[in-house]
This record gives structure tokens, C-alpha cells and sequence, in this order.
């Protein structure tokens, strides 16, 4: 049950930032937290990462539903397999999932806000890159996402160390 607590929180404080930005801040309008690099940017995204499938509400609406009732349903699984860190991390993708889905539900886009500016030189080379504004629930899907490939990592060399055991095993 505390999985889906962390859940809630996830998407309590996205909902919360995304108000604020909506009341506080005009569409548009940059704040600057860290200089350049780091700004609260007023945006409205109709589509999904990256602005990609611009005004494709519906579409969203309808696989963001299979999405979460698979994440529910995997969740109550990992639950009773004892694994933590998979549990926690189905927990985090819940609560950005749904978060965004609200956003696209009621207001037909999704409110981001935090905006990353990378200038600096490498080896000679200018780079100057702006990474697309994103918000509390896409940071909650990414870290999620992360979680699960280290759960799968470590899942994997765990496999890999009993293998070798029985393997060891068997030659004696």
C-alpha cells in the first residue's frame, strides 16, 4: 500500500507545481533559477516527450489507460514478489503517468515548466543546447524508467552469480 502512497505523492507535487505555474507564472514567461542554465519557463505541451504527436489528445488518453492499469496490475505483482525496487519504481512511473493523463484529460495538454540550458565548450567546441521543457511527472517517469534498468541490471548479475555457483557446484 505505501507503493501507491508514493504514487500519490508523485502526483500531488506535480499537480501542485503545475497549478502554481499556471496561476503564478504567464504562458511564455522565463524565471531564471541557476543563471541560464537552470529556468521555470511557463510552457503547454499538446503532444508527448519532446513535443512529438502534436494534438493527439485522444490517443493519449486511450494507451495511457492501458499504460496505467498494466502498471497497477504489474505493481500488485511486484508487491507480492518482495521487489522493493521495482515496486518503487512502478510507483514513480504511476504517479507521472497520471499526472500527465490529468493535464491531457481536463485541459488537453500538459503543463512543464523546468527548463535546462547546456552552453559550455568542449574540446574547441561551442555546444549550446536548450533540453525540451518538462515537468514534476516526466522527472518521475524518467527516474522510474532509470530504477527499472538498474533493478534489471542488478537482477541480471545476481542470475548470472547463481549460475556460476551451480556451476561451480556441479564440478565438484
Amino acid at each position: 500500500m505505501k507503493y501507491y502512497f508514493y504514487a500519490l505523492i508523485v502526483f500531488i507535487l506535480d499537480q501542485v507545481t503545475k497549478w502554481f505555474i499556471v496561476k503564478r507564472i504567464p504562458l511564455g514567461e522565463e524565471r531564471s533559477v541557476l543563471g541560464e542554465f537552470f529556468m521555470i519557463t511557463s510552457h503547454r505541451n499538446r503532444g508527448a516527450a519532446f513535443g512529438i504527436l502534436q494534438d493527439q489528445r485522444w490517443f493519449f488518453i486511450i494507451i495511457t489507460t492501458f499504460v496505467l492499469i498494466g502498471i497497477v496490475w504489474y505493481m500488485r505483482r511486484t508487491i507480492r514478489e518482495g521487489k522493493t525496487l521495482l515496486t518503487c519504481a512502478l510507483s514513480l512511473l504511476l504517479g507521472g503517468a497520471i499526472g500527465n493523463f490529468v493535464d491531457r484529460a481536463l485541459f488537453g495538454e500538459v503543463v512543464d515548466f523546468l527548463q535546462v540550458t547546456f552552453d559550455f565548450s568542449f574540446f574547441g567546441k561551442d555546444i549550446y543546447y536548450i533540453y525540451p521543457i518538462f515537468n514534476i511527472a516526466d522527472s518521475a517517469i524518467v527516474i522510474g524508467v532509470i530504477l527499472i534498468f538498474l533493478d534489471s541490471i542488478l537482477a541480471w548479475r545476481k542470475e548470472k552469480k547463481g549460475a556460476t555457483h551451480e556451476h561451480k557446484s556441479d564440478l565438484v
